[in-house]
């Protein structure tokens, strides 16, 4: 009894020690913080997103740091990730395929950055995102079809941004006035230019505000008429330069023929005994 009692002591201390002391994972960054399937890095000063994070991350945060460019994937390597947080950062590139691998996730925050452009492509992979979060970047123009690439988008923010408010703009209006609903912050959306316009909402703009920008459909004797002027003019410059190319043939033959050019002499004396002989 003895001789069996002290290893089975040891054993029951050991296994406390283990629940009391679990041992660290081995997959997250020394700089970041892990818990369950939370990581969090932000206020950590990083310049780039770390490697070696966990691959059961579902929720990522990376705010309050310096990072300037979203590389090609990125997060490839985090399929499961629902929530990623890169606000207050120095973000002012995305890479069309820094966000590949991410089907899963639900929400974007890229606020207060210095973002000035975003392209369609880059947010292609996001097929589960519902909020997108690009409040106070440095916005002035945004591609539709950036938010109509997302088929769950249910809420956009967008305040904050040095909105543009010229022609340009008139496919993120219709967008926005179609799309009411997603819109989160749509009173708070104001122009920065031009200067008359500062601070004027872009949802009270109305159809006739953009009068000038619409394209003035073509009516059917335009059509006829570039059917009729089309060929005509095509032909006529053919004609044209068949013409203008016998010119050239023709000075080109009389230059090489120089007795063209000459003027009969006059005879006189003996020019006309040697006519006569």
């Amino acid at each position: 009894m003895g001789c069996w009692g002290a290893p089975r002591h040891v054993l029951a201390g050991l296994l406390v020690l283990l629940l009391l002391h679990p041992l660290p994972s081995p997959a997250c960054p020394a700089v970041c913080r892990c818990s369950a399937k939370e990581v969090d890095c932000s206020e950590r000063g990083l310049r780039q997103v770390p490697q070696g994070l966990p691959a059961n991350t579902s929720t990522l945060w990376l705010g309050y740091n310096f990072i300037t460019v979203l590389g090609p994937r990125s997060f490839l390597t985090l399929p499961g990730l629902r929530l990623l947080s890169l606000s207050h950062n120095r973000l002012g590139m995305i890479h069309s395929r820094a966000l590949l691998g991410l089907g899963a996730l639900q929400e974007l925050d890229l606020s207060s950055n210095h973002l000035t452009t975003l392209s369609p492509e880059t947010f292609l992979p996001l097929t589960s995102l519902a909020t997108l979060n690009l409040v106070s970047n440095k916005l002035g123009q945004l591609d539709p079809g950036v938010l109509g690439a997302l088929p769950q988008l249910r809420a956009v923010l967008l305040r904050g941004n040095p909105w543009a408010c010229s022609c340009d703009i008139l496919p993120l209006w219709r967008w926005l006035s179609h799309n009411r609903e997603k819109v989160q912050d749509k009173s708070s959306l104001l122009c920065r230019v031009p200067e008359q316009m500062n601070r004027y909402p872009i949802m009270a703009f109305g159809n006739e505000s953009f009068s000038q920008c619409q394209e003035v459909p073509l009516s059917v004797r335009h059509y006829i008429t570039f059917l009729i002027i089309g060929p005509f003019s095509f032909m006529a410059s053919i004609f044209f330069c068949i013409f203008m190319g016998y010119i050239v043939v023709i000075y080109h033959h009389l230059c090489k023929e120089p007795h063209f050019w000459r003027r009969p002499r006059v005879c006189r004396g003996r020019c006309s005994r040697a006519t006569r002989l």
